[in-house]
C-alpha cells in the first residue's frame, strides 16, 4: 500500500512512524554517550542556581593550610608536632568531630609520639587514607590507628570531564567495607544527635539518615551512560556554593584568633589550601559560567559532609533519577508528539513557536523536577523533539513540493491563481495518489474553433501561421482563465474549456455560477476576437470567425496518460453534446456578420441556469450526433445590457 494515501486517510501516521524513529535514533545517540556531556553542563547550571539559594553551613569550619601557614613553618608537609598541637587545641575547644586530610603514614619530625598519644586517645579524630586504584597508588592511614573506625578514605570521583558531582560513601576493599572520609564525620556528629546510620526498609539496601534514605548512584542515573558506579555514591548538592564554610588559616587557629563558637560542637577539617600543594578540583560550581574557580579537595569534603547532615538532621534527601524505561518514554513522548505538531504545523513561524514553546516545556519541566529533588535529562527529549518534528515537517513538505509541482503542471497555465490555492488548499479532498481523483460532476464544457481558418492558412508561411494561431490561442485562454475556466486542450485552432471543475460543484447554485461564468465567457471571447480582427486587418489579413458551443451535464474528470505527461480532462455525454454543438450545421446557423463574427450556441440545460441579463434566442430542437433524443438549442445574443467594446474597457476586464 502506497504510504503517502495512509498518511493522507490519517495524518497522523506519519507523525507517529517518524516520531519512534526519532526517538529510537536519540536513545541509540544517548546508549553511545555522546549526548552525555550536554546532559551533565545543563546539570552543572542547575546545581548552580540551586547553590546560590543556600547559606553557609554553620556545623562545619575548616583549617585550610595556606602558603603563608608553610612559610611559617619553614616546610611541607607541617611537622607531626605542629598537627598534635592543632589537635590538642581543637580538642580542648569542645570540636565535636576533627578530620585530618592530609596523609601521616610516615613520621614527620619531630612529634610523632605526642601526634600519636592524641589520636589514639581522641575517637573524635578521623584521618585519611587513599584506596588508589586504576594505576594510582593506595596510601595508608597512620599506623597507630589502622583497623580502627578512626580512618576514611579521602578518594574523590573525577568525571571523564574533569567535573566532581558524585561522592564515595562506601567502598569494598577486599573482605570489608570501608568507609568514606565525610561518612566517618558526619555519623559521629550525627551520633550526637541520636541519629545512627540504618538500611531502608525495602530490598535495594539503601543507607538511611534519620528520615532520609540516600539511593545509591546507578550508572545510568540521570544523563550518565555506563559510568562507574562501583561503591556507594550519591550526586553531591553543593549547597552554600564555592565559600560555603567558614575557613581560619593554621597560623590563625596556632595564634588564638579563631573564636570558639567556630570550634565548639562543630566539625572541624583540616586540609590544604596552598597552591604549591596540588589539591584543587574543578565542580559543577566552576563549569559553564564560571570555569576559573576551582575547590580544594578539604572543602569537597565539607560539602558533602554538609549534605549528609542535612539529610539526617532536616530532612533533605538528595537527587534521583527516573529509572531508564520512563527516561526512554519521556523521550519517545517527546518525539510523537514533534512528530505530530510536525504533521500539523505549515507556517515557519507557528512551526518555530511550537518548537521553541516545546523546547521551553521541557527544559522548564526539568527544572522543576530538579527543585522537587528529580535529575530528568531535558537534552535527549528536546532533541528527539526537535528531531522529529524537523523530519516530520521536512518530509511533508518534500512530498507537498512533488505534489504541488504535479498539480500545477496540470493547471497552473490554465486556471486564476485564486482557483490554483483553492486546488492546493483542497488537496486533500481533490488528490488521490498523487494526481487528481476521478470525480463524476456537473460541469459546463466549452468549444471554440475558427471559421476561416483553412483559407487564411493558405496564404501564410509556417512561421506566420504559427504567430497568428498562437495569439489567438493565447488571448482566448487568456480569457477563458479569468472567467474561472479550465483549458481542457487544444486541437489546431480548437479549444476545450471546463467551467466547475476540477473542484466539484457542491449544489445547484455553484452549477448555475459556473453556467453563467462559461456564457459570459463566451461573449467575453467573441469580443475580444473582434479586437483581434481589427489588429489582423491592420496588417492585411482577413477576419476570421469563431464558432463556441455549451453544454450542461454529468461529466467524469480526472487525468488521462503516463506519470511523464498527464492531461487534465472531462469525458462523458456532455462533452459530446458541446462539441456537435460547436460544429452545428455550420450553413443553416451561420456564424454571423462581420460586426459579430461569433456563434455561441447553447444546449436547454446550459439556458436553464441564466437569468434574464443574457438574451438568447431559440434555434429549436436539433439533432446531433451521438444523440438519440434531440436536443433544445439557443443561440446567445448578448447581454441584456450592453456591455462596454472599448479598448479601455477590455484592458481593465484583463480580456486584452
Amino acid at each position: 500500500m502506497d504510504i503517502w494515501r495512509t498518511v493522507r486517510k490519517w495524518p497522523s501516521t506519519l507523525g507517529v512512524m517518524v516520531g519512534l524513529f526519532s526517538a529510537a535514533a536519540v536513545l541509540a545517540l544517548r546508549a553511545t554517550g555522546i549526548l552525555q556531556t550536554l546532559d551533565l553542563d545543563v546539570y552543572d547550571l542547575l546545581v548552580q542556581w540551586e547553590a546560590r539559594e543556600q547559606s553557609s553551613d554553620p556545623r562545619i569550619t575548616v583549617i585550610s593550610i595556606v602558603e603563608d601557614d608553610i612559610h611559617q613553618q619553614g616546610q611541607w608537609p607541617i611537622s607531626d608536632q605542629v598537627l598534635s598541637d592543632v589537635l590538642t587545641r581543637l580538642k580542648r575547644d569542645g570540636a565535636r568531630a576533627i578530620g585530618i586530610d592530609i596523609y601521616r603514614d610516615i613520621d614527620v619530625p619531630p612529634g610523632r609520639p605526642s601526634l600519636n598519644e592524641v589520636l589514639k586517645s581522641t575517637p573524635s579524630i578521623v584521618t585519611v587514607m587513599k584506596l588508589g586504584g586504576g594505576g594510582t597508588p593506595a596510601i595508608p592511614a597512620p599506623p597507630v590507628l589502622m583497623g580502627t573506625e578512626q580512618v576514611g578514605f579521602n578518594d574523590i570521583l573525577v568525571d571523564p570531564d574533569g567535573i566532581v558531582r558524585r561522592g564515595l560513601l562506601f567502598q569494598d576493599a577486599g573482605e570489608q567495607v570501608v568507609y568514606g572520609f565525610a561518612l566517618r564525620l558526619a555519623l559521629l556528629y550525627l551520633q550526637h544527635e541520636g541519629i545512627t546510620p540504618q538500611s531502608a526498609d525495602d530490598e535495594t539496601q539503601s543507607l538511611r539518615l534519620g528520615t532520609v534514605t540516600l539511593p545509591p548512584f546507578e550508572s545510568m542515573d540521570g544523563g550518565y551512560v555506563g559510568t562507574d558506579a562501583n561503591g556507594y555514591q550519591i550526586l553531591m548538592d553543593y549547597r552554600g556554593g564555592a565559600n560555603g564554610f567558614r575557613t581560619f588559616s593554621l597560623t590563625q587557629l596556632l595564634k588564638g584568633q579563631v573564636p570558639s563558637e567556630a570550634v565548639k560542637d562543630k566539625v572541624l577539617l583540616i586540609g590544604v589550601g596552598a597552591e604549591s600543594v596540588p589539591d584543587f578540583f574543578h565542580t559543577p560550581l566552576s563549569s559553564v559560567l564560571m570555569p576559573g574557580e576551582i575547590m580544594t579537595g578539604v572543602t569537597l569534603h565539607a560539602h558533602l559532609i554538609s549534605q549528609l547532615l542535612r539529610a539526617g538532621l532536616q530532612g533533605q534527601s538528595g537527587k534521583r533519577s527516573w529509572s531508564e524505561a520512563e527516561e526512554a518514554g519521556i523521550i519517545i513522548v517527546a518525539a510523537v508528539v514533534g512528530g505530530l505538531i510536525g504533521i500539523r504545523v505549515r507556517s515557519p513561524w507557528r512551526y518555530a513557536g511550537w518548537v521553541v514553546g516545546g523546547l521551553g516545556l521541557m527544559f522548564g519541566g526539568g527544572v522543576g523536577l530538579f527543585r522537587l529533588g528529580w535529575w530528568v535529562p531535558a537534552v535527549p527529549p528536546s532533541l528527539a523533539w526537535v528531531l522529529s518534528s524537523s523530519l516530520t515537517t521536512v518530509s511533508v513538505l518534500k512530498r507537498e513540493k512533488k505534489e504541488r509541482a504535479s498539480l500545477m503542471r496540470l493547471f497552473e497555465q490554465h486556471v486564476s491563481p485564486q482557483v490554483a490555492d483553492t486546488i492546493w488548499r483542497d488537496r486533500e479532498q481533490f488528490l488521490e495518489g498523487g494526481r487528481p481523483r476521478p470525480q463524476k460532476m456537473v460541469v459546463t464544457v466549452l468549444f471554440s474553433d475558427f471559421k476561416g481558418y483553412t483559407a487564411a492558412a493558405e496564404k501564410l508561411d509556417p512561421h506566420e501561421l504559427m504567430e497568428w494561431i498562437n495569439s489567438y490561442i493565447e488571448a482566448m485562454a487568456h480569457v477563458i482563465t479569468v472567467h474561472g475556466g479550465v483549458v481542457d486542450d487544444y486541437a489546431g485552432d480548437g479549444i476545450k474549456a471546463n467551467f466547475g471543475v476540477p473542484l466539484a460543484n457542491t449544489d445547484d447554485a455553484a452549477v448555475r455560477r459556473s453556467a453563467e461564468a462559461a456564457v459570459i465567457c463566451s461573449l467575453s471571447m467573441q469580443e475580444q476576437l473582434q479586437h483581434l480582427n481589427a489588429q489582423w486587418q491592420e496588417r492585411g489579413r482577413d477576419p476570421v470567425g469563431m464558432r463556441i458551443g455549451l453544454s450542461t451535464g454529468p461529466v467524469v474528470a480526472g487525468t488521462i496518460g503516463s506519470s511523464q505527461r498527464l492531461k487534465y480532462t472531462t469525458v462523458g455525454d456532455t462533452v459530446n453534446a458541446a462539441a456537435r454543438l460547436e460544429s452545428l450545421d455550420r450553413d443553416n446557423v451561420p456564424v454571423g456578420t462581420p460586426g459579430n463574427p461569433c456563434r455561441i450556441l447553447i444546449d436547454g440545460k446550459t439556458r436553464s441556469y441564466l437569468g434574464e441579463n443574457i438574451a438568447v434566442e431559440s434555434i429549436g430542437a436539433v439533432s446531433v450526433k451521438g444523440k438519440r433524443e434531440p436536443l433544445d438549442t439557443y443561440r446567445v445574443i448578448g447581454p441584456t445590457t450592453p456591455a462596454p467594446t472599448d479598448d479601455a474597457a477590455l484592458r481593465t476586464s484583463g480580456c486584452v
